[in-house]
């Protein structure tokens, strides 16, 4: 435990989920709370503790969680990202952290990043305890996504081994696995950008033991059939406040700003320099200030 951070635990339908729960400072009743976790395979300690902490200091509590098969939670088959199944998370979180007697369950909000930067467009169109989303460097469309950063050429490769994965898994085999990052871009991996390499081997050693590069083949599979785009308009009248890195080729910019033309009133977009990692770290202080003043402003802390 930090300061007023302690670790928490939840049912999420019969898999345990595991984080921390960021008391807000100077909060004598329950507070408006934030909802918050990782993206494509990253753990909560890569960085997630410094927005916690952020929105803490601004008198919101913070509840950060691992998402199923990573980090400190359960859940098998390890290393596999389900999107469906890691949304359907956030509502479990959601109504744990309407049990706590901290937290005020009128004034919910949750904010995402990259991979759960679209989950959090999806979770805010279909559950209306949400009161503010706020979706940093997201994935908008797993498609257009996959079309940006895979060449043709191994495009189809893939699907030839994902159907023989799924053979596989049904006669009892293991799931196949693919690197989350590869230091050559052109090898086989998840996430095929130089940017991508560094940021996660980096901060993996530096703060984050338990994040393993690798995921499950299906993973990919599910990566590719994922559109929250397809959720965005339906988020109104939620307010929205996505955060897109000018120089991101991850989940590419251009993608995300047309993302946002489908999204209705209240909402704000906001340009950040630097590309998709910098959020997290040389650009923090682009990215957290406006997310905690838009939680303030919309859930009253």
């Amino acid at each position: 435990m930090t300061g007023t951070r302690r670790d928490i635990e939840f049912d999420a339908e019969g898999t345990t989920l595991r984080g921390w729960f960021y008391r807000a400072e100077g909060a004598s009743g329950p507070a408006p709370t934030v909802v918050m976790a990782h993206g494509f395979s990253a753990v909560k300690e890569m960085y997630l503790d410094s927005f916690a902490e952020v929105f803490a200091a601004a008198g919101l509590n913070a509840l950060v969680f691992d998402n199923r098969n990573f980090g400190a939670s359960d859940g098998e088959p390890r290393q596999e990202i389900d999107p469906v199944a890691q949304v359907r998370d956030y509502r479990h979180a959601i109504t744990h952290a309407t049990t706590l007697d901290e937290v005020d369950g009128t004034r919910i909000g949750i904010w995402g990043s990259s991979y759960s930067g679209g989950h959090v467009l999806v979770v805010g169109a279909i559950d209306r305890r949400v009161k503010a989303v706020v979706s940093q460097v997201p994935l908008v469309s797993g498609s257009a996504n996959i079309g940006e950063l895979v060449r043709a050429d191994f495009r189809a490769g893939f699907r030839e081994m994902f159907d023989a994965d799924r053979a596989a898994r049904y006669a009892g085999d293991a799931p196949a696995m693919v690197p989350v990052v590869d230091e050559d871009p052109n090898a086989p991996s998840a996430l095929p950008t130089p940017d991508s390499y560094t940021w996660f081997t980096e901060t993996g050693k530096l703060r984050a033991p338990s994040w393993r590069n690798e995921v499950t083949l299906r993973t990919v599979e599910m990566l590719g059939e994922y559109e929250p785009i397809a959720y965005i308009g339906r988020i109104s009248p939620t307010p929205l406040l996505m955060l897109v890195a000018q120089g991101d080729h991850l989940t590419p910019a251009h993608l995300a700003i047309d993302a946002y033309e489908h999204a209705r009133e209240p909402k704000e977009l906001k340009i950040m320099p630097g590309g998709h990692f910098d959020a997290y770290v040389d650009g923090f202080d682009h990215a957290s200030p406006p997310a905690r003043d838009f939680f303030v402003r919309h859930l009253g802390a």
